[in-house]
């Protein structure tokens, strides 16, 4: 009994692991140019988004965020620091050059516990429009990364309520 559960458990690890992949396999890319885009200078690197192509690019939107995991209290936290958006001179793209040395600012609440634990802590999030045609490129302090979630709106428009 015990040896079919594990047969099982394995069987199902597989099919998941499959079927994650395909679908990975299925996500289409528009190829990626970006060597036209500025080199990273000391103490930076350059990182990017690359979107697969998704239907109704239009209705779809990208947040990210610029921060670093660290060890914090119970307070809420954000990293200092802010994001400059860049032309890149002669093409129209955008780039993000982000300037922090990864100090935290937070709430003062009164930890009882004084337990510490790994966040995500970032800079202010920010949203930009959904274009697979593009890479989002930055440049960030080398401790820190780039993190982001694709925002789908919802089914349908929704009537304000008067008063």
């Amino acid at each position: 009994m015990k040896f079919l559960k594990v047969v099982s458990a394995v069987l199902m690890m597989f099919v998941v692991g499959n079927v994650s992949a395909q679908k990975k396999k299925t996500e289409k890319f528009e190829k990626l140019q970006i060597e036209m885009f500025p080199k990273a200078k000391e103490g930076y690197k350059q990182v990017y988004i690359q979107l697969p192509v998704a239907k109704n690019e239009n209705d779809l939107k990208v947040e990210f965020f610029v921060g670093v995991e660290k060890l914090l209290d119970c307070n809420n936290h954000f990293l200092m620091g802010k994001v400059a958006t860049q032309d890149l001179q002669g093409w129209g793209y955008n780039y993000y050059e982000v300037e922090s040395n990864g100090e935290t600012g937070g709430t003062l609440m009164a930890c009882p516990d004084q337990k510490k634990t790994k966040k995500f802590v970032s800079l202010q999030p920010e949203i930009v429009r959904y274009n697979s045609k593009l890479p989002l490129v930055f440049y960030v302090p080398k401790d820190l990364e780039v993190r982001y979630r694709v925002l789908r709106p919802d089914a349908g428009m929704k009537k304000a309520i008067q008063k």
